[in-house]
C-alpha cells in the first residue's frame, strides 16, 4: 500500500499534500513539547477534507485519476490475481504489438484467456508499448487469441486502459479500421464468456476492439467514451480549453455509464485511486470477475452468444418522444 509521500500527486490533491506536511512537522513539535491536541485537530480536518475531495470528484478529475502514472496496469492485475502467466506472442502475420498483451491465466484452478492494452511507466516502455496504443497488429493478436480460446472453450478476461487504436500512418496503411471490425465482429460470435474490465481510459474503437462482451465492468474511477474530453473539446469549441465541460457532457464516468446501462457492475477502489493499493483494488477487482464468471458458465455455449448479442442491442438508455 502506498502512502501519500509515494504517490506523485494530480493537482486537485495538492491541498492533501500541503496539510499533511503541515502536520508532519507539528508532529515533530510536538514530540517535544507534548502538545498533541492541534496535531489530532488537524488529522482530523485532513480526514475530513481528503473525504470531501474524494466524494465530490468532478468527471475531468476522474479522467486525471484514470490516467494517472501510477495507476496499476493490465500485466499488474494479472499478476496481482493469477498464480500463473503464459504470454502469448504474435499475430501471425506481421509482428508483436507490445500494447496488445494477452496469455494464459489461472483463476480458481481454471484456466482463462487474459487480452489486455498496455501503457509503459516512462518513456523507454512507453516507446516500447506505444503508450498504450494498439496496432492493427495488435488487434489481429487479440483476435487470434480470441479464436485460441473459443477453441479450447476458455472463458476470455479482458482489460482495457488505452486512449485509443494507434492513428498514425503506418496503422492506417496496415488497415486500422479493418482490423477492429473484425474484432468487433468476431467477439460478437464468440461462445465462450467473455468479460472486459475498463481499468483506466476505454478510449474509442481501440477500447470497443476488445470491449464486446458478456459483462462489462469498470474499476470506481475509470472513463470510457468515444473520444477524449480533450479530443471532443477541439471538435465542438476548437480549443481542448474546454475539456472539463467535454468531460460533462460526455458522461464518460463509471457512475453514468452505469445509469445509462452500458456497464454492468462498478469495481471500487481505494479512496484516491487504485495507485494508493493495488493489491486490495485486485481482489475486489477478482471478486468480481468470479461472480459473473460462474453466472456465465451456468449457460449453454448458445446463450452465452445470444446473452452477449442481447446486451449490445439493450445498451444505452433512449427515450421516445
Amino acid at each position: 500500500m502506498k502512502t501519500e509521500q509515494d504517490v506523485i500527486p494530480l493537482d486537485f490533491e495538492k491541498p492533501l499534500i500541503a496539510l499533511a506536511k503541515q502536520i508532519a512537522e507539528l508532529e515533530e513539535k510536538a514530540l517535544n513539547n507534548g502538545n498533541k491536541k492541534i496535531v489530532n485537530d488537524l488529522k482530523n480536518q485532513y480526514e475530513k477534507v481528503k473525504s470531501q475531495i474524494y466524494k465530490n470528484l468532478s468527471p475531468i478529475e476522474k479522467v486525471k485519476i484514470a490516467r494517472h502514472v501510477q495507476r496499476p496496469y493490465a500485466l499488474d492485475y494479472i499478476q496481482l490475481i493469477s498464480p500463473i502467466w503464459i504470454e502469448l506472442h504474435g499475430d501471425r502475420t506481421g509482428k508483436d504489438d507490445s500494447a496488445m498483451v494477452g496469455g494464459l491465466i489461472e483463476i480458481d484452478g481454471q484456466t482463462l484467456m487474459a487480452i489486455g492494452t498496455q501503457k509503459g511507466r516512462n518513456i523507454k516502455e512507453n516507446q516500447k508499448r506505444n503508450f498504450g496504443m494498439p496496432s492493427p497488429e495488435g488487434y489481429r493478436k487479440a483476435l487470434r487469441l480470441f479464436y485460441h480460446a473459443e477453441k479450447f472453450n476458455m472463458p476470455v478476461i479482458t482489460f482495457i486502459d488505452t486512449p485509443g487504436a494507434y492513428p498514425g500512418l503506418e496503422a492506417e496503411a496496415h488497415n486500422q479500421s479493418q482490423a477492429i471490425a473484425m474484432n468487433l465482429r468476431e467477439l460478437a460470435g464468440l461462445t465462450v464468456p467473455v468479460i472486459a474490465v475498463v481499468t483506466g481510459e476505454g478510449g474509442s474503437g481501440g477500447a470497443l476492439a476488445v470491449g464486446v462482451a458478456n459483462r462489462v465492468l469498470m474499476l470506481e474511477n475509470s472513463v470510457y467514451s468515444v473520444i477524449s474530453p480533450e479530443g471532443c473539446a477541439a471538435i465542438l469549441w476548437r480549443t481542448r480549453d474546454k475539456a472539463k465541460e467535454a468531460a460533462e457532457a460526455l458522461k464518460i464516468t463509471a457512475q453514468d455509464l452505469l445509469r445509462l446501462g452500458v456497464i454492468d457492475e462498478i469495481i471500487p477502489e481505494v479512496e484516491g485511486g487504485a495507485h494508493y493499493n493495488p493489491s486490495l483494488t485486485s481482489q475486489c477487482l477478482i471478486a468480481a470477475i468470479k461472480k459473473h464468471l460462474s453466472e456465465l458458465q451456468k449457460l449453454t455455449p448458445s446463450e452465452v452468444k445470444n446473452d452477449r448479442q442481447d446486451k449490445i442491442r439493450k445498451m444505452g438508455a433512449f427515450i421516445s418522444v
